[in-house]
């Protein structure tokens, strides 16, 4: 089977060949960290972890970079307005960033390369831009003639002579005066008084949003990368310039595949602080599961907008208990069944269920058909937990139970779906199994003596320890956790 991606730039579904054989070169643009993360930061960022974690599965090697843009217009306001250095704002939301990731269970980056840490490489690329006849330097700033890359607008499918005319009538300002072009944008942009600052050719300034990535990309995955992945608003402007940008500049293809995740809606509406549905990722981590969250985005496919909404939240939160619980079924039961444990578990790659899963992820990572998968082994395990709790056997041989049990524990971990029981290795309780086992021996002892009371006071603490016993027919006694 032959994995096959949606490439926004060709509006097609192709088949995913790496430049280097089981190698895959992979960036993200990240967070621009001047405030907590939202909704649509933990979708699209599950997103592309998910395909990370795919990826990974299917046997390459991926190496992951995500930026943060650490200089920008909305970080400088944010300075200004709360009196604090821009150095601590950016740190401040940085480690935000990192821990509501941590909560999502988002794998870290392989480098996250910061904007502030690239200014050389971007004043070597704008030099370039500039040597080669695609920029020009205008009273301090410089900006990118898009005019002289013919190409541009392809990846957002816009005609430039559509596009100026959309621009025509704004109000002209001093930078755009010193324009050439409309749409020509800024790769680096003068200092004002009291913004940061850096020097370079064309005197103290910063550079602009769209340079910052292009040099990064260059900087930790070289001239040409397999994906570069965001957010379906980053496609104009800032995806369409980084590909004029870098292509211009090294006169090779950005990327082989441009991936882009759709939009989040609140109860049917944009997302926006006006409309006071601005829901931030720790807020909603309050009330709700990580791992909700992430089954509640998954349950869509990535290109697809998704609408955060009570019944949506509510509908993914009774899907996660199903899951959860099939997920602890070897924590729960392993034991009872003599299962030999394995902590590395057992890699699912040849059988119908892996099958079935990796032909949904091979369509353009179709994650709700691979929770299909997951869901249908799910209701295999809860009908044996049924049956194991209240009939003391299986109608599944155990050996056959726990490689499904590894399996479903190996595949939901490729979308990040994990459940940990409440304490390991010791239950809350702190009762250990031989302990268990004693008391249930006493327990038959005085039921054998024909002692009830005692028998039934065993029974009791047992159950105050959250454990249930189950009496089978000939004298049997089963136990499970409640």
């Amino acid at each position: 089977m032959s994995l096959m991606i949606y490439n926004t730039l060709t509006r097609r579904k192709e088949p995913f060949e790496t430049l280097e054989p089981g190698k895959v070169r992979m960036y993200v643009c990240g967070v621009t960290v001047y405030d907590y993360c939202h909704l649509g930061h933990a979708r699209s960022y599950i997103v592309w972890d998910t395909v990370r974690r795919y990826l990974t599965w299917r046997g390459y090697q991926v190496r992951y970079v995500q930026n943060f843009t650490d200089i920008d217009d909305k970080i400088i306001r944010r300075s200004q307005e709360s009196g604090l250095p821009w150095q601590e704002i950016t740190h401040k939301y940085i480690d935000a960033y990192l821990e509501d990731m941590g909560r999502l269970n988002i794998l870290p980056a392989d480098a996250y390369p910061k904007a502030t840490e690239v200014i050389p490489q971007i004043i070597n690329m704008i030099q370039t831009l500039i040597d080669q006849g695609y920029a020009y330097a205008a009273g301090g700033d410089v900006y990118y003639a898009v005019e002289r890359f013919p190409q541009y607008g392809k990846l957002s499918g816009r005609k430039l002579e559509q596009m100026e005319a959309g621009a025509s009538g704004r109000v002209e300002d001093e930078a755009e005066a010193k324009k050439r072009h409309p749409l020509d944008f800024a790769l680096w942009k003068a200092a004002k008084p009291g913004e940061p600052e850096w020097d370079s050719p064309w005197g103290k300034g910063r550079p602009g949003w769209h340079i910052e990535c292009s040099a990064m990309v260059k900087e930790l995955l070289g001239d040409r990368i397999d994906l570069h992945a965001g957010g379906e608003d980053l496609i104009f402007p800032h995806h369409e310039n980084e590909i004029a940008q870098s292509e211009a500049a090294l006169s090779k293809p950005l990327a082989n595949y441009w991936m882009h995740n759709g939009f989040v809606k609140i109860r049917g509406d944009k997302m926006s602080k006006s409309l006071k549905n601005f829901t931030t990722i720790r807020s909603l981590l309050e009330t709700t599961d990580p791992m909700v969250v992430r089954l509640f985005v998954l349950q869509a496919h990535y290109r697809s907008p998704i609408d955060f909404t009570d019944e949506a939240i509510a509908a993914a939160e009774n899907g996660w208990r199903t899951l959860k619980e099939a997920l602890l079924f070897g924590h729960d039961f392993g034991v009872q069944l003599a299962w030999i444990p394995d902590p590395s578990g057992a890699k699912a790659t040849a059988s119908p269920w892996a099958e079935d899963f990796q032909t949904a992820m091979d369509d353009d990572f179709n994650t709700s058909e691979a929770l299909a998968v997951l869901f249908a082994i799910a209701k295999i395990l809860q009908r044996e937990r049924n049956l194991l709790t209240h009939a003391g056997k299986t109608e599944t041989d155990a050996n056959q139970l726990e490689s499904l049990w590894h399996e479903l524990v190996d595949l939901a971990q490729v979308l990040g779906l994990e459940a940990q029981p409440a304490a390991e290795p010791e239950p809350a309780s702190g009762l250990r199994v031989s302990q268990i086992e004693a008391l249930i021996q006493q327990r038959q002892e005085a039921r054998k003596a024909k002692n009830f009371a005692e028998a039934d006071r065993i029974r009791n603490e047992l159950q105050t320890h959250g454990i249930t016993l189950v009496d089978q027919a000939g004298g049997e006694t089963r136990w499970y956790r409640s």
